[in-house]
């Protein structure tokens, strides 16, 4: 019987990893109870994958981001009524 080697799942690109990272601090309790969370871009990251994820949020319905003097941008979001 020949030794199985354990199947590796592929690393997130980094614009996953900072798609993970934002979602991460969206889905926090403290985000999520007043529907707005403030995100920072971290030092590492690309500029292009962050503003390719700040594009796909702003074309989310619902949601609102405010881009702050300090480079945060603030994200706010309300959940519809279902009738």
């Amino acid at each position: 019987m020949a030794n199985a080697k354990p199947s590796r799942l592929p690393l997130p690109s980094p614009y996953e990893q900072v798609a993970l990272r934002v979602q991460k601090i969206i889905n926090s309790q403290t985000a999520q109870k007043s529907k707005s969370a403030l995100l920072f871009k971290a030092e590492h990251e690309s500029a292009d994958d962050w503003a390719q994820l700040l594009a796909e949020i702003e074309d989310t319905d619902n949601v609102t981001l405010a881009y702050r003097d300090d480079g945060g941008v603030q994200l706010f979001w309300i959940v519809p009524q279902e009738d």
